[in-house]
């Protein structure tokens, strides 16, 4: 990877041309297209049960305004994002918004996570998945070269523990076990030692102790008791994770069809638009429907590791990284509850949940990353062009 000037940025103007050609021709529109229709089979499956089409109705909206969004994100180049006061700003502004939700939020379900502005409601920890992101590329691509050091990685894991800490008292698990994600992933891209990495495991065993012992809620304790015995009661902590799975089998290889999900339909299913519309997905369109939605997830996520591969430099490659992972981390543990392989963490899955927090953050996070891709090393470009022309 190119490595970045001393001062962690690269001179230049805050946006590129403006012309609507070259901002479409930063786009991907292969990535662009498999998320929006991700967003659009969740809008289909929220349509199958919601019978006053409550949440169908709030998802177009937000699936606009994140469409909006994430062409709007795309017109920048971002070289200003490589300053460290903008960097900053951008870490002391998201700790000041987690830090409010404890203020004034208000408990959803038991989890003090969301801030109400009037007609929607916001939830700082999406937000904050991606500021990591940003200051971690920041922090990395000026000390890839030394990352072995273990000051690094405590200082970075310094950085990801105060969100995750914020996070995690709301207490929102599922998020915070995907800000831990986020900062692994990136640790292992930065180039981390195994001797190091064997010290991180440990010291992860150890925190959780502490956390199981100290920090974590009574029913979070359940749920991933429950992961260890799933039967032992599934009437009560079990139950979620037990139709979770009867409405994933019962889809079989061709679903139920549309509207026919009778797991989420009667209600056996709870939260079936957010935390288990994997479930309520794959009970309509069974084996062959998970296999189609498994293959847009694969396009988003190796598209975005492509465009992180031709970056133009270390920053652009680690934040493409990191999205990459947030996006990954979140799909592998959203499919994992869902399915049983995994404990109920209450974690949506990117582009298909329903929720504008998450779905604007997702799309504003691939804006960025059109945005860094206009000046991404001239072989991705001439390969677009080619592709390009072939469709045309």
């Amino acid at each position: 990877m190119k490595s970045i000037d001393s001062t962690g940025g690269v001179r230049g103007s805050l946006f590129a041309r403006t012309g609507t050609r070259t901002v479409f021709n930063g786009v991907d529109w292969f990535l662009f297209a498999s998320a929006l229709m991700v967003s659009l089979l969740g809008l289909a499956t929220m349509h199958s049960f919601s019978g006053d089409n409550l949440y169908f109705d709030k998802q177009v909206v937000w699936i606009g305004v994140a469409v909006a969004v994430f062409f709007i994100a795309s017109i920048p180049e971002y070289r200003f994002l490589r300053r460290t006061s903008v960097v900053v700003a951008i870490f002391t502004g998201i700790i000041v918004l987690l830090a409010l939700v404890f203020f004034f939020g208000t408990i959803v379900k038991g989890a003090q996570n969301r801030i109400y502005l009037g007609l929607f409601a916001i939830q700082p920890a999406d937000l904050a998945k991606l500021a990591l992101v940003i200051l971690l590329a920041k922090y990395f691509a000026r000390r890839h070269i030394e990352i072995a050091h273990i000051r690094h990685i405590l200082v970075s894991g310094g950085y990801a523990f105060v969100i995750f800490a914020l996070v995690f008292f709301q207490p929102d698990l599922g998020s915070a076990i995907i800000i831990a994600c986020i900062w692994l992933g990136m640790v292992l891209v930065a180039g981390i030692s195994w001797k190091h990495l064997l010290a991180l495991f440990i010291a992860g065993l150890i925190v959780f102790g502490a956390l199981w012992s100290y920090g974590l809620q009574p029913y979070q304790k359940l749920r991933i008791l429950t992961f260890i015995h799933p039967l032992a009661d599934i009437r009560g902590s079990g139950y979620n994770a037990y139709q979770s799975t009867v409405a994933v089998g019962s889809g079989e290889l061709t679903g139920k069809g549309i509207g026919y999900g009778t797991q989420s339909k009667l209600l056996y299913l709870p939260e079936y638009q957010t935390d288990f519309i994997f479930a309520a997905y794959a009970e309509e369109w069974g084996f062959i429907g998970v296999l189609f939605l498994f293959g847009l997830y694969g396009i988003i996520i190796t598209r975005t590791l492509l465009i992180a591969a031709h970056g133009a430099d270390n920053f652009n490659a680690l934040f493409g990284v990191g999205v990459a992972v947030m996006f990954l981390s979140h799909f592998l543990v959203h499919v994992g509850m869902n399915i049983g392989l995994l404990p109920i963490t209450g974690t949506t899955i990117p582009f298909m949940s329903y929720g504008g927090s998450h779905l604007v953050t997702e799309f504003a996070a691939l804006g960025i990353l059109m945005g860094m891709r206009r000046s991404a090393r001239p072989t991705l470009q001439a390969r677009d062009e080619t592709e390009m022309v072939g469709v045309v």
